[in-house]
């Protein structure tokens, strides 16, 4: 297998990593935003927003366009969110487990 492809996918994941870029993908969900829309919607610093809209912009997750004095960012990928999607069941998944233990925890009180 070509070096280079693990290597790109490791760099995508890296991406996904940081709770502010997986929120930032979220508020992308709806579609295109401008970046002070995601700003408000996350409560956050702008200088921070943007430093992680540049990491995913840099590894071409997401995409940006000028209109006026506005910054538009989208997804450029919608299989990001199949991603963050089955992450989600994986969460789910997981609490189901813990609350299977629990429940056989309780029963063994009882």
């Amino acid at each position: 297998m070509n070096e280079r492809i693990p290597r790109m996918k490791a760099d995508i994941l890296k991406a996904l990593a940081h709770p502010t870029r997986v929120s930032i993908l979220e508020c992308l969900r709806q579609g295109e935003r401008c970046v002070c829309e995601i700003i408000e919607e996350l409560d956050m610093e702008q200088s921070n927003v943007s430093q992680h809209l540049a990491v995913l912009k840099k590894l071409d997750i997401v995409d940006s366009r000028k209109e006026g004095l506005r910054v538009n960012y989208r997804v450029k990928y919608p299989e990001v969110f199949q991603i963050l999607d089955l992450l989600d069941g994986v969460l789910v998944s997981q609490v189901e487990d813990t609350m299977s233990t629990l429940k056989s925890l309780r029963k063994k009180k009882s």
